[in-house]
């Protein structure tokens, strides 16, 4: 196998990506988020749940969320082109 046809390891293909987001003005950033395996974010989250179960308000804000939302269908997610080669 000829260096020229040699695959890329992954820290070449991350750098190729990284190189071309610069190259479209883009920039990496970090985040920090909820860690979802935490028993206090369990927790939290079921508190939460509870309130706007509870609440009088909950049958509106049910169809709000109803109405802002996309039914998970895997035909058309497949088929959309979020930019990330596979």
């Amino acid at each position: 196998m000829s260096a020229a046809s040699k695959p890329l390891s992954s820290r070449e293909k991350v750098r190729a990506h990284r190189a071309s987001m610069r190259a479209q003005a883009m920039k990496p950033i970090t985040i920090w988020v909820p860690d979802v395996d935490s028993p206090h974010f369990a927790a939290e989250a079921k508190r939460q749940s509870q309130l706007a179960a509870n609440s009088p308000h909950a049958a509106d804000d049910q169809a709000f969320v109803d109405s802002v939302s996309v039914i998970w269908d895997d035909e058309f997610w497949k088929d959309q082109d979020f930019g990330i080669d596979e």
